[in-house]
């Protein structure tokens, strides 16, 4: 039987489960995998590549899609959003940073505002720009986040929702890459969830096939926050944040050293960009969370999330079992 959620039952899904607007990874191709499968996909807008954006809308072809933005970078290219709201998105989805900005925009163009956050200070920002959606992400991601774990932030922000605003909706992210992370998540008072690193390491991904394999081979221990590989990319994100990757030759080199890696900051860079474009691992980092060590194979999007689903249902339905004498 189906998962019925208010999420599902507000953006019309079969599943409650939107695959994450990884930047640079999630293309048009894997939004409408995940979308045509009956979750919700999304593009990530990355930093700012206009014409790889227009790419990856037109690879989405007819797919019902979303696009998300990294929040700071779109506010030095706004011009961004007019481009994607001409295309009638299901959903917009902003992450790091304030969304007020955007946020009367995107909802005038009549598409869903989703806002990532990952502390109840955030959320309650969230809610005063109009969330129809708020995304609570845990510290276990992939990518970039905060300090805050999936377990406790969730509730919390499930709390506040149903105090101030009952009819926004909650999805949790961060460490949900199977069956049972789905129905924990909605134990937790989540209505679906928001799944980054297992799509990522999809057939439909535009990640490098060296990239999902070191991934592949790693575990959960293997993950660590760090700011090098935002140095080493020559990205000047917001303090606050940092980046969850896989550790490789050049974290265990420079994690630590992060003011003696910014003096040779654009010699490293060109390394890096270099060893990312050949699918180097040990140099460039798999942007990978804890849930690496529950990836065990690269497989279609769609089965990935069949399969999730699937699982959920019969760990809800094996939760409801330990319930007796009722």
């Amino acid at each position: 039987m189906p998962i019925t959620t208010r999420l599902t039952a507000r953006l019309g899904l079969t599943h409650p489960v939107i695959s994450a607007p990884m930047a640079l990874a999630a293309g048009g191709r894997l939004a409408a995998a995940v979308s045509n499968a009956g979750g919700l996909g999304f593009i990530g807008g990355g930093y700012g590549d206009a014409a790889w954006l227009d790419q990856q809308i037109a690879a989405a072809g007819n797919a019902r899609i979303g696009c998300g933005f990294i929040t700071w970078s779109l506010r030095k290219k706004p011009e961004l959003l007019d481009r994607v709201l001409a295309h009638n998105p299901a959903a917009v989805f902003l992450s790091f940073d304030n969304p007020a900005p955007f946020a009367a925009q995107v909802k005038a163009a009549g598409a869903l505002l989703i806002l990532q956050v990952q502390t109840r200070r955030d959320a309650e920002a969230a809610i005063d720009a109009g969330a129809d959606v708020v995304v609570a992400q845990g510290a276990e991601a992939g990518g970039h986040g905060e300090k805050r774990g999936t377990l406790p932030l969730v509730p919390e922000i499930a709390d506040l929702i149903a105090r101030r605003a009952p009819e926004t909706l909650l999805c949790a992210a961060g460490g949900i890459a199977d069956g049972r992370g789905l129905a924990a998540a909605l134990m937790l008072g989540a209505d679906g969830v928001v799944v980054g690193s297992r799509f990522w390491a999809s057939e439909e991904t535009l990640v490098h096939p060296n990239m999902l394999a070191a991934a592949i081979a790693a575990t959960g221990d293997d993950s660590i926050r760090t700011s090098v590989t935002d140095i080493a990319r020559k990205l000047d994100w917001p303090a606050r944040y940092n980046i969850r990757v896989l550790r490789n030759t050049f974290i265990e080199r420079w994690h630590g050293r992060e003011d003696e890696l910014r003096t040779v900051a654009d010699a490293e860079a060109a390394r890096y960009a270099k060893a990312h474009a050949e699918g180097d691992a040990r140099i460039s980092t798999p942007i990978a969370g804890e849930a690496a060590g529950l990836i065990h194979s690269v497989e279609p999007a769609a089965v990935i999330l069949e399969r999730m689903v699937r699982e959920a249902e019969g760990a809800l339905q094996r939760g409801a079992s330990l319930v007796t004498g009722v």
